[in-house]
């Protein structure tokens, strides 16, 4: 009985290093929105190396403070409409009509904050010349090398 035990804890561990050997780890897909944006940290970083104009550092500086102010409000809708879900989830029969409803209203919320990001680094492209986005890639390139 020993042996078979044995036997059997054997093929149970070496069923499990096979499983786990053939479970490659996934590779991260190229985001292609990193590839074609800028986030203001990169375009702070290289300023001087992309000969930013006073004019375009005020642009992108109002559009980080109006990101900033949208995000602070959206955050607490965010926090308030995750304590609603919450609520919801801990009784003891959850209403699913209702908690599928208020995580929709989660996610809008969600939706807002990336919507709103993604707004940012349009403003940011846009302030920037083509000559200027193309040192960014470059630099982005070589920081990533």
């Amino acid at each position: 009985m020993k042996l078979f035990r044995a036997c059997l804890a054997s093929a149970f561990t070496l069923l499990a290093v096979a499983t786990v050997g053939a479970q490659q780890p996934p590779q991260a897909p190229e985001d292609p929105l990193a590839r074609v944006l800028f986030p203001p940290e990169l375009v702070m970083r290289h300023q001087q190396d992309i000969g930013l104009r006073p004019e375009q550092r005020a642009a992108i500086t109002k559009a980080i403070q109006d990101f900033q102010s949208k995000v602070v409000d959206l955050q607490w809708r965010m926090q308030e409409q995750s304590q609603r879900l919450v609520a919801l989830l801990e009784k003891p029969a959850v209403d699913q009509g209702a908690a599928l409803a208020q995580v929709d209203e989660l996610f809008g919320v969600e939706r807002e904050v990336k919507r709103a990001h993604i707004t940012l680094l349009i403003n940011i492209k846009n302030t920037l010349s083509a000559e200027q986005q193309a040192r960014l890639a470059a630099a982005r390139g070589a920081a990533m090398r």
